[in-house]
């Protein structure tokens, strides 16, 4: 650690490689990897079974505290308490209760409103009851979105706005109305062509080092859009595809892209956006995620979700049948990642194979060694969608499905691994 008198350089592992930020709670995985306990676990509630640092399969989601580091990040914070960069503080060391909580919420229009929300921030990440008591107090949601709309007339810094996107992130599912929520963010088209708050798109698309504020800030955006008219109000904010389409990217945080993908997975339903995605490249940043041999599961399976979505109108079609690359990568993904993973890759196939009777996408299938997957399907527990859709297939291909089921017989045929 060096240390001089104008900055303190912070052990790098005493950071959470989620979050970047100065470990609370640390906990460590199956991997061996340690993270702060709060960041690993929203990656877990996600759906996700990989260590998000090596991307291996978990053998199990449980996770044990890491007390030897959680000792040395003590020590060093008691040490550094006086730093800015020192996250876990005193007031880290002795929880608010809710008495002293409902105290600090009456405060936040004060002039310590950075200290008074990293109170509240620290207060939510403890526990879901404490989720739970900040979503039901009442008026705590409207002040937080009244912060985020008002922010630019309040001439809010960024890292309080930052905080309160965290803090509304962190509450929103325990206070269930996104209906509310949608009413209270979404600005009224006659007030502003950008229907979301500006200092929400900031944050999403800026933000700070840490991820975690990026990932709130696209998952508030994801909750308000819940009907054809939000989606359409929250996809045509100026820039947002954009900057959505741009985070699919291989360097991008995993769970970051994850967020992304969700999103986009809700605001793609109306027809008027699924173009906009095809002439923002949609479909190339999407090929990559599905090559990709590291993207977990569930990762995978938001990608094909989206690429079926993308694909259902004529646009997306032709973009998707041109790249050959991209058929071939759903190709690979149909028995690999989950039983809906391989419904939404077999009727990606089967609308460009046999509905569009495109010949480049079934060059491309027979390419990848389709035809041997396609089989393996029919003769594993699928689904009756997946079965019939296998069916069309293999007629496409002018393969008599009797025979060649016959001739791949599990019990007198060994075939090669894929």
């Amino acid at each position: 650690m060096v240390r001089d008198d104008l900055y303190i350089t912070v052990p790098s592992y005493f950071r959470c490689p989620i979050s970047l930020d100065v470990m609370k709670s640390p906990v460590s995985l199956s991997t061996g990897v340690t993270y702060d306990r709060s960041s690993i676990q929203r990656w877990l509630d996600s759906g996700n079974n990989t260590c998000p640092a090596t991307m291996q399969v978990l053998d199990t989601k449980e996770f044990v505290p890491n007390a030897n580091l959680h000792r040395l990040i003590q020590t060093w914070s008691s040490q550094n308490r006086h730093n800015p960069l020192d996250d876990s503080s005193a007031e880290s060391a002795s929880p608010l209760s809710p008495d002293k909580i409902q105290l600090v919420v009456k405060e936040i229009g004060g002039e310590e409103k950075e200290s008074d929300l990293s109170k509240i921030a620290s207060f939510a990440e403890e526990s879901s009851e404490n989720r739970r008591f900040l979503a039901k107090m009442d008026g705590f949601v409207a002040m937080l979105a009244a912060l985020l709309i008002h922010s630019d007339d309040k001439d809010l810094s960024p890292p309080v706005v930052e905080l309160a996107v965290r803090v509304l992130d962190s509450v929103s599912t325990e206070f269930g109305d996104f209906h509310e929520l949608k009413r209270l963010l979404l600005i009224p088209k006659e007030k502003s062509p950008n229907s979301l708050p500006p200092s929400l798109l900031r944050v999403m698309k800026q933000g700070s080092s840490r991820p975690e504020s990026r990932i709130a800030a696209v998952r508030i955006i994801q909750s308000i859009a819940i009907d054809a008219e939000s989606k359409l109000a929250v996809a045509e904010s100026d820039g947002l595809l954009l900057h959505l389409v741009n985070s699919i990217a291989p360097r991008t945080d995993p769970p970051l892209i994850d967020a992304v993908l969700s999103c986009l997975i809700s605001i793609s339903m109306p027809k008027r956006v699924k173009p906009q995605l095809v002439r923002l490249r949609a479909i190339g940043k999407l090929r990559e995620v599905l090559r990709s041999p590291s993207v977990p599961a569930p990762t995978a399976e938001k990608a094909l979700k989206l690429l079926e979505s993308v694909s259902s109108c004529r646009e997306g079609m032709a973009e998707l049948c041109g790249d050959s690359g991209c058929v071939e990568a759903v190709v690979r993904k149909a028995m690999k990642v989950s039983d809906a993973a391989t419904e939404v890759a077999v009727t990606i196939l089967w609308t460009a194979c046999y509905l569009f009777r495109d010949q480049k996408a079934a060059d491309a299938v027979v390419r990848s060694n389709g035809l041997t997957r396609i089989l393996l399907l029919m003769q594993s527990n699928c689904s009756p969608a997946v079965r019939g859709m296998s069916t069309d297939l293999l007629r496409i291909f002018r393969v008599n499905s009797k025979s060649c089921l016959s001739s791949y017989d599990t019990k007198t045929t060994h075939i090669m691994p894929f």
